[in-house]
């Protein structure tokens, strides 16, 4: 017995995973004789089950040989019901997997990822518990690498860190730890990483009047989160001997 539903998709428009939509549709229920058990040559351990010569799931080979699924057996929709939630679980794993793959996420940005494309939320925890235990995620990592790149890549401040690290729902605690440890490690002074990020910005700006530089480098340093009485010591040093014709 098929009854085929499609599960909601809410993809934004844009970004590095636009065309990466919802998974496979699964059909509401299901029942009936398993015909065959083809495996994914691109994937190995994972297997399409043909119901009367119909796919209608994917599941790994620890799911067939627990659930003793064989060519030839008839399961019941008690049987089917369990095939589709160990299917749907495993499809939001994989999928979880292969966006950390692309590029590293906290817990939250994963979740929120994953609730985008149309996956139900206790699928969804069920997916981010599996890869936090197996280390695949780890909030405390990312925000050291986040920490280390923004801040010797791009001059943020610590604050703006924070700020950051807080958007993509890193525990505070978790991001004051990262950011000191970082910055410990990497000799990092907050004012000459400001110091720095105003003479490379500068540096961009020849040309133009002196006025004008000043304005836009204010703003540049303001939105990386330094102090207002910081920027205004650092605009003093680096514009001291400024010239527009430089």
């Amino acid at each position: 017995m098929f009854s085929w539903a499609k599960p909601k998709t809410t993809v934004p428009a844009g970004g590095e995973d636009e065309a990466d939509n919802a998974g496979g549709h699964f059909p509401s229920a299901v029942s009936g004789t398993v015909t065959a058990l083809r495996e994914n040559p691109r994937k190995p351990g994972r297997y399409a089950v043909l119901i009367e010569g119909k796919s209608v799931a994917i599941v790994n080979a620890a799911y067939l040989h627990d659930s003793r699924l064989a060519v030839g057996k008839t399961i019941s929709e008690a049987d089917g019901e369990r095939l589709l939630v160990a299917a749907r679980k495993l499809e939001a794993f994989d999928r979880a997997a292969a966006a950390l793959g692309r590029r590293a996420r906290s817990a939250h940005e994963l979740e929120r990822w994953l609730l985008q494309r149309g996956f139900d939320r206790a699928d969804v925890t069920d997916a981010v518990q599996r890869l936090t235990e197996i280390g695949a995620i780890d909030d405390s990592q990312f925000a050291r690498a986040f920490a280390r790149s923004r801040a010797l890549g791009k001059g943020m401040s610590k604050r703006r860190l924070a700020q950051e690290l807080s958007r993509r729902g890193v525990d505070r605690q978790q991001a004051d730890a990262a950011i000191a440890e970082v910055l410990e490690e990497e000799s990092v002074d907050e004012r000459a990483l400001l110091e720095a990020a105003a003479r490379k910005k500068l540096a961009m700006l020849g040309g133009q009047d002196a006025d004008t530089v000043k304005r836009r480098l204010y703003g540049y340093l303001a939105r990386r989160g330094y102090d207002a009485n910081d920027i205004a010591a650092v605009l003093r040093t680096v514009l001291a001997t400024y010239r527009s014709d430089a």
